[in-house]
């Protein structure tokens, strides 16, 4: 395990501890370290996991953080991995609080690039030629475990892959620009997107998500 990894104490972690366990390793590489120390000033406890080699979510989790990363180049592992993409299934259609961004959204899908992923998502994700890159003023479109509808955030997207759909019924983000458009995933405790946003900008979106950890309740949508 991770060295910085806190250990639970030995009666587990009290009632209505927020642990909040955020995916590393080599493959979810690309995340901002603020959105940790944002976490941890709310009060959560922050557990960092690697998804390619933990079997399962840290002892106690009551929210789930995955961000950027390449999980296109570890596509094979992370599938091999079947015991943590079942946990985490159970997990977030549990209701539980999810945040994912861009490498995190195409995990939480049925499946990338033929290889099935968690399964969490009606959607599956691919490879493309096409490079997604830019800054975007987005809106927030469902109430999700983030922000409430209306909540405006600044983010950027960069990914050579493609989601089908790319929103679901209720989407997380709009944008007006380059096109108008939805985009992202708000299901129960899930708000997946490809929007990398940074929480520093709006500090309400981590302790939000603290709270919905503590009350053990990512909403009922």
């Amino acid at each position: 395990g991770d060295h910085r990894r806190p250990e639970p104490p030995a009666g587990g972690w009290g009632l209505g501890t927020a642990v909040v366990a955020v995916a590393g390793g080599p493959a979810f590489t690309f995340s901002y370290a603020e959105h940790g120390e944002l976490l941890a000033a709310a009060g959560a406890v922050v557990v960092p996991f690697d998804p390619l080699r933990d079997e399962r979510l840290p002892e106690g989790t009551r929210g789930l953080v995955v961000g950027g990363g390449f999980p296109e180049v570890y596509a094979a592992e992370l599938s091999a991995n079947e015991p943590l993409r079942k946990a985490i299934g159970e997990f977030a259609l549990g209701g539980a609080p999810v945040a994912a961004e861009c490498a995190g959204l195409l995990y939480l899908c049925r499946e990338l690039d033929g290889r099935p992923m968690c399964g969490v998502l009606d959607a599956g994700a691919r490879m493309s030629e096409r490079l997604t890159l830019g800054y975007r003023d987005a809106v927030a479109v469902s109430d999700s475990v983030l922000a409430v509808a209306g909540t405006r955030m600044r983010g950027h997207e960069f990914h050579r892959t493609v989601v089908e759909p790319g929103a679901g019924e209720l989407p997380a983000w709009g944008m007006r620009l380059p096109e108008k458009r939805v985009e992202g995933f708000v299901r129960r405790g899930v708000h997946a997107s490809y929007l990398h946003t940074h929480w520093a900008a709006e500090p309400g979106v981590a302790r939000r998500f603290v709270e919905k950890c503590r009350a053990g309740d990512g909403g009922d949508t």
